[in-house]
């Protein structure tokens, strides 16, 4: 049970984690267009913290759900 409602909590903050991404600036950055050119973006401030902890919280929230499936 406890398992389970960590997975929910975990979830949201992904999910909002998620959404304060900023995306590239729309179809014109899979053409090159935007930014430069360039493919490669450095991260830095906050959009660094929110992108680390983006990983962290998916990485928690695999180790909840194969904590689920076990017990």
């Amino acid at each position: 049970m406890i398992i389970a409602i960590s997975q929910v909590i975990v979830s949201v903050v992904l999910i909002v984690l998620i959404l304060l991404q900023e995306r590239s600036a729309g179809l014109s950055g899979l053409f090159g267009g935007g930014e430069g050119g360039a493919f490669y973006q450095t991260r830095r401030g906050a959009e660094k913290a929110i992108f680390i902890g983006t990983i962290v919280s998916a990485a928690i929230f695999v180790c909840l759900a194969i904590a689920q499936l076990i017990f």
